[in-house]
């Protein structure tokens, strides 16, 4: 079933199984051409430099969710319940993208209920979507550094598994381990809710890393784990890069800065992140990473992305677009409460909503994009590349070290 990303077209997950039989027949969303989503206009010499580029380097996405939402998003829950994720195959063969941070929905449990992820749910999640995966050649799990480097030259793309939370280890610090042996490389400490480890940007009073979050810190060294705060209160954001005796990353987030919301983080948790080798991948989804008076569109991003490189130095910025094939925002809308997003908004300045991100909208355009835009305002190649992959690839050569 080997074929190049260009002509991936067509393509659809489960196509080994019967629709309507095996799964519900739930028409999806498309993950190619959904909305009229802008490119980046370019030069003749900047369209062949940014190609270049493109061609040349190691692209990586340190945040995205590679899964269709249906068209209808009033199915949205039905669909979810099912645990049978799709993927954009088709999107994902244009997108330019070499790596992605495949963050899986977290368990159904996540938008089907108000009882948060379930362990059950994640591993079921976890085997479903791997089982999809076997069936192709376009996408393969990375369980190791060298794994990576191969996706450039098989003209594949790299998954690097991993969980936004880990609030389906409850207690137990040995589910860590399981995880890993799964292939889950990544994971985020807490989501926007407080858990047992510690504190969520939600959360009002934020009491910190707890004794258990310590262990799990300590755990994820060791394995070879890396830790994501995107979804940390500022204390507890804190107390885990001190904690940790490794580089951490925030995979998915912004300046709050530019836009003073408890989603983005602050100079001195940026500050302290670099300090320890880190690196910030700069997100995408609606409504999240925006300037003040203006749309929030792929220039909004990319004023994160140069308030980070002049905060803390190019060696530490990235791109996590948090992106989804389908309508992002009708699932914010339909999900509020159960996303957090409800309280996570109020924080922040009052804001025009949009119906989409005008740039990056899906995985299939977010990083060539950002690598055009890049281009097209002076950065050099050695920057481009470092913010388009290259401190992700070190981060995680750091951290994935026995």
């Amino acid at each position: 079933m080997s074929m190049s990303k260009k002509t991936y077209d067509g393509y659809r997950s489960y196509s080994y199984l019967k629709k309507g039989d095996d799964y519900p027949d739930i028409r999806l969303a498309k993950d190619v051409d959904r909305v009229p989503s802008r490119t980046v206009d370019l030069s003749e010499a900047e369209e062949r430099r940014a190609r270049a580029i493109l061609d040349r380097e190691q692209i990586v996405s340190m945040h995205d969710h590679t899964s269709i939402f249906p068209e209808d998003m009033a199915r949205c829950l039905e669909q979810r319940r099912t645990g049978r994720d799709a993927t954009g195959y088709a999107g994902l063969a244009i997108s330019d993208t070499d790596v992605v941070f495949e963050n899986f929905m977290d368990g159904t449990a996540t938008i089907t209920s108000n009882k948060g992820w379930k362990w059950d749910d994640v591993i079921f999640d976890l085997g479903t979507r791997y089982s999809d995966f076997a069936h192709q050649d376009l996408v393969y799990v990375a369980s190791r550094y060298d794994d990576l480097l191969r996706a450039k030259r098989e003209g594949r793309i790299a998954f690097v598994p991993w969980f936004e939370a880990a609030t389906p280890i409850e207690n137990e610090v040995d589910r860590v381990d399981v995880l890993y042996g799964l292939g889950v490389r990544g994971m985020g400490i807490t989501y926007s809710e407080a858990n047992a480890l510690g504190s969520g940007l939600r959360e009002k009073n934020d009491s910190g890393l707890s004794d258990l979050g310590r262990s799990v810190v300590k755990r994820m060294n060791r394995l070879g784990m890396t830790i994501d705060i995107a979804h940390c209160g500022d204390r507890t954001g804190l107390e885990v890069i001190e904690a940790s005796e490794k580089p951490i990353t925030i995979t998915h987030a912004g300046a709050r800065g530019l836009w003073n919301s408890r989603r983005m983080k602050t100079d001195e948790t940026l500050k302290k992140m670099a300090e320890k080798g880190g690196v910030i991948g700069v997100e995408a989804a609606p409504h999240t990473s925006q300037v003040p008076g203006k749309p929030h569109t792929l220039d909004a991003v990319m004023a994160h992305v140069e308030y980070c490189v002049q905060l803390i130095g190019v060696d530490h910025v990235g791109l996590g677009p948090d992106t989804l094939f389908g309508d992002h925002v009708g699932l914010h809308s339909a999900f509020a409460q159960q996303l957090s997003l409800a309280a996570i908004r109020d924080s922040g300045p009052a804001y025009t909503p949009v119906k989409y991100v005008d740039g990056m909208e899906n995985p299939g355009e977010a990083m060539r994009n950002a690598v055009r835009w890049l281009s097209k305002h002076g950065y050099s190649d050695t920057d481009v590349a470092k913010i388009a992959g290259g401190n992700a690839l070190r981060v995680l050569k750091e951290t994935w070290a026995k």
